[in-house]
């Protein structure tokens, strides 16, 4: 029997695995008196907005991916909000900025997390507003112990806080300085903010589906739309070492609203595997799957090996070229095609025994990939940024500067979800005093430069890093999973997937083998630099294997033993109904809950 650090768990009644421990029961707190997998996934949601505010917050974002126990095709919620209607390349390129500063009110897009929770309480839960919200209105009111990243996040910023952001100076540096560890932190502003939506709602009249769309309204057109307008249009400093205001208006709030839509699917195995679409990277698990399976039996490849190893990292390195050049909210992706066995099989041709350079596009549907024209001359930057630029993620030395969250869910009846929050980070932009939030980050995705699936455009969604995973076997769900980390969500899916459903490994074990991935492929966060051949390594994968691989001619940087991924799982047996989950160790977070 192989060690894991925490038991896969089993039962029948319901799971929860999150990237917060407060998170996960405040779930199933939902499910134990009697609310389903969508009830508990939407009160985690904003309880995450309390207790993880480095990681994700109100002003973010949220994709997911659900099926119901009744309809079994799976369907994507779309919390990520798109550029508003000022965000044009002509805008910032008359600021004197080639790329879009990684913090600050300029890089926000139209908050798209609150929006589409509450569309998912709406459409498939079966609570009311007030009691989804109780736990995450007590947290933020009364308080909760701070997780020690909180803190080191803030003191990274202190500076920035101090000098430029007074607004999050008054919330985050009491008497001057970070909260410390564990002490109790409260945050009443929030606490007020929803409990106002909660009122709001409730005026509506008593039915239950009224009061949470009171409550959207409230949120896009009511009082946090006309707060957000105003403080918008106040200038801070950035990233670009300059003063900017934002572009976010109230109109923008009030012409978007959070989706449903169809998911991205592939047959691999027995199984469908279901992500966002090209709008988000998710699709770059699909084609890495699909390419290792043009390679031979996925069952077969070891991922002890130097060969197993060496053929994920370059599908992988495959499937990110082709996220550069093809993926983005456009209507004519090639998506298809880039799912498809054919394809797949051509891109499985170009691994050969050695670590691949530089970028390889393929050419979907016989069309010419274009690839960014920074990346021509390799991408360098003059410009001086702090610890609130880009998405937060997991360093080469394996310490976790923040990241995103991951929540999944499975109820006894067969609902099952997996949902990805981010952006919005404390360090993201200056809190809005009124509210008790920032605004998000996420525009610093898009580039400033006409032509490309990825071009800023009002309207457009950035290509998100973020990915959950949901699997089928005959329609049925079987399977939620994520993990927070950027470029690397997909890479650590990948790992597990493998492990989990090729490898047979229960879901801790797969959680807790060692972990690897690659930065060679431009970063989607500011400055957006690349690290060709590179392979970072947990160091438990030992001084031989990774010689090895290095003699491949990998660039392999040695992270901390549990360093990377921060994986969460939840899983179903269709034919027994048994229910279990995992949670990843690393970052001393995250952690599942059921029975």
């Amino acid at each position: 029997m192989t060690f894991t650090t925490r038991p896969t768990l089993r039962g029948t009644f319901g799971m929860v695995a999150s990237t917060h421990w407060l998170a996960s029961q405040a779930a199933m707190g939902v499910l134990e008196r009697g609310g389903n997998a969508f009830d508990a996934a939407c009160c985690a949601g904003f309880v995450l907005h309390v207790v993880e505010p480095h990681l994700n917050g109100p002003g973010g974002e949220v994709p997911a991916v659900i099926a119901t126990a009744d309809d079994h095709i799976p369907k994507v919620l779309n919390g990520q909000g798109p550029a508003p209607a000022g965000a044009t390349i002509a805008h910032f390129r008359d600021l004197g900025l080639d790329l879009i500063p990684g913090s600050g009110p300029l890089a926000a897009t139209i908050p798209g997390a609150v929006d589409a929770w509450l569309l998912l309480l709406r459409d498939h839960g079966t609570w009311r507003l007030r009691d989804v919200l109780d736990p995450a209105i007590g947290y933020a009111r009364a308080g909760h112990p701070l997780v020690p990243r909180v803190t080191d996040t803030v003191a990274t910023v202190r500076e920035l806080f101090t000098e430029h952001w007074p607004t999050s100076a008054a919330l985050w540096l009491p008497d001057g300085k970070p909260p410390q560890p564990h002490a109790l932190f409260a945050n009443p502003a929030y606490a007020s903010t929803l409990e106002r939506l909660v009122v709001e709602g409730e005026a509506a009249g008593p039915n239950r589906e009224a009061q949470v769309d009171a409550a959207r309204w409230a949120w896009r057109q009511g009082f946090v739309a006309e707060a957000i307008d105003g403080f918008s249009r106040k200038a801070f400093r950035d990233s670009s070492g300059r003063d900017h205001s934002g572009l976010m208006t109230g109109h923008d709030l009030a012409t978007w609203t959070a989706t449903w839509e169809l998911a991205a699917t592939m047959a691999w195995n027995d199984l469908t595997v279901a992500k966002t679409a090209a709008w988000g990277q998710g699709p770059v698990l699909l084609q890495s799957l699909a390419i290792l399976e043009a390679l031979g039996d996925p069952g077969e490849l070891d991922l002890q090996t130097e060969r197993g190893i060496h053929f994920t990292v370059e599908a992988l390195k495959l499937a990110l070229a082709d996220r550069e050049a093809w993926y983005g909210d456009v209507l004519d992706s090639p998506l298809p095609t880039l799912l498809s066995r054919r394809y797949a099989e051509q891109r499985a041709t170009l691994i050969g025994a050695l670590a691949a350079d530089g970028l390889r596009p393929g050419s979907p549907e016989g069309r010419t990939p274009r690839l960014p024209e920074a990346y021509a001359t390799r991408l360098k930057t003059a410009w001086e940024f702090s610890g609130a630029t880009g998405e937060p993620t997991v360093s080469g030395s394996g310490q976790t500067r923040g990241d995103t969250c991951h929540v999944d869910v499975v109820d006894r009846f067969g609902n099952m979800i997996s949902a990805t929050p981010s952006g919005g980070w404390l360090q993201s932009s200056p809190t809005i005093p009124e509210l008790g939030f920032c605004l998000g980050s996420r525009a610093q995705m898009f580039w400033l430069e006409e032509g490309l699936t990825s071009s800023l455009a009002p309207g457009r969604r950035p290509r998100t890093t973020l990915s959950p995973t949901l699997v089928l076997r005959d329609g049925r769900a079987v399977l939620a999973c994520g993990s927070p980390g950027g470029d690397q969500q997909d890479q650590w899916q990948l790992l597990f997937v493998l492990r989990h459903l090729a490898g047979g490994q229960s879901l801790q074990e797969a959680i807790d083998a060692p972990a690897w991935h690659t930065n060679s492929f431009p970063a989607s966060f500011f400055p957006r630099t690349m690290e060709p051949r590179s392979l970072v390594v947990e160091d438990r994968l030992g001084d031989a294997l990774i010689e090895r691989l290095a003699r491949r001619g990998h660039v392999v940087t040695r992270s901390g033993p549990w360093s990377l991924g921060r994986l969460c799982a939840v899983a179903r047996d269709p034919d027994t109904g048994v229910l279990s989950a995992g949670a990843n160790p690393r970052g001393m977070q995250n952690y599942a809950v059921g029975r």
